[in-house]
């Protein structure tokens, strides 16, 4: 039989070409959109906020929104949430995503918000919604343009606003909105997606591994999966060992063997000691500063020599971040644990 002509041989065709298509883009994807959450139900942490708008969402009276905290805490992934669950089908023609960091001047404001803002609905009910990312990065002028066309276009469009710092926001665009602040995420939280997203991608992990991943992540979930398909793809086996190399982070044997040196050694060889680790091992001084501050808050020490140390280690990070020299840097770093030493023994 001859089936070149049979239209529904076609669209079976056609049908396992588009399968095939998809699960080729998914393959590529980085594993951070792949895992999105694409459902409330899906998300991980933020519970309250969740149930918040989700109730907001059921009685159709979604408010403006200002979403802020810290990277990879779901503050993007819970908005698309809410847009699915809000238009369904429609949720493309009826949502504008700008990420203000690349679109912050006022024409864009001035342009393409408000085009889309003022824009009648044929085919679709409800609201419209605007999703601003990273809107601590827009202009003054932009946002003062933008508290204007959310007054004007109230009735039939919604906005959210999203940044890491909502001290950069203006308090008259804060005022109209309703503010959530995303907490980092608990590792109690993380592991279950990560666990997921681990077996899922079939992945050989250790236990260490899982546990250096998540010290690594400090809460932000799109840190702790970047991190784990890095080191998938330059190494065979995900355990400490290789998260730490991959992160370009300090192992803690080496961290361990600063911290002897420091609390032990004399100026010249504790210098000449961490000098030679960070240039052979290419660690900075910001990461051995951020670590061993971890480690001596939980150490006995009189609460002045404590306080010495840790205004001393970020006045030496302050200094970094503003083009200090890491060889000075270091030495500093070694000087005030010799003060601390000398503190102690008075």
């Amino acid at each position: 039989m001859d089936v070149s002509n049979d239209p529904a041989a076609k669209a079976m065709d056609s049908d396992a070409a588009a399968r095939a298509l998809a699960l080729a883009a998914s393959s590529t994807l980085p594993w951070v959109e792949k895992y999105r959450p694409s459902s409330l139900d899906e998300l991980v942490a933020h519970e309250d906020i969740v149930s918040i708008l989700t109730t907001l969402i059921e009685s159709n009276k979604l408010p403006h929104l200002l979403f802020y905290g810290p990277p990879g805490t779901g503050k993007t992934s819970t908005i698309l949430a809410c847009a699915r669950k809000l238009y369904g089908p429609t949720f493309s023609s009826m949502t504008l995503e700008l990420n203000a960091s690349d679109d912050r001047g006022i024409d864009v404001v001035r342009d393409q918000i408000k085009e889309f803002a003022g824009t009648k609905r044929l085919f679709s009910s409800g609201v419209k919604l605007v999703i601003l990312d990273e809107a601590d990065a827009m202009t003054s002028d932009a946002q003062f343009a933008l508290r204007r066309v959310i007054e004007r276009h109230t009735r039939h469009t919604r906005f959210c606003l999203i940044c890491n710092y909502v001290g950069k926001i203006i308090p008259a665009l804060q005022s109209r909105c309703t503010r959530f602040r995303f907490a980092p995420l608990r590792p109690d939280q993380i592991r279950s997606r990560l666990a997921h997203v681990i077996a899922s991608e079939k992945v050989d992990a250790t236990p260490a591994g899982e546990q250096a991943i998540l010290n690594l992540g400090q809460g932000d979930m799109r840190r702790v999966l970047n991190l784990l398909q890095s080191t998938h793809m330059a190494h065979v086996k995900v355990d400490e060992d290789t998260v730490y190399l991959t992160a370009g982070a300090p192992l803690v044997s080496d961290v361990d063997a600063a911290q002897q040196w420091l609390m032990t050694g004399n100026i010249r060889d504790v210098v000449n000691l961490m000098q030679n680790m960070t240039v052979t091992k290419g660690y900075a001084i910001g990461d051995m500063i951020t670590e061993l501050t971890l480690r001596i808050i939980k150490l006995d020490m009189p609460p002045t020599v404590l306080a010495h140390l840790l205004e001393a280690l970020s006045d030496i990070e302050h200094r970094m971040a503003f083009g200090g020299t890491e060889q000075l840097q270091l030495a500093a770093l070694v000087g005030a644990f010799i003060i601390a030493r000398h503190m102690m023994g008075s």
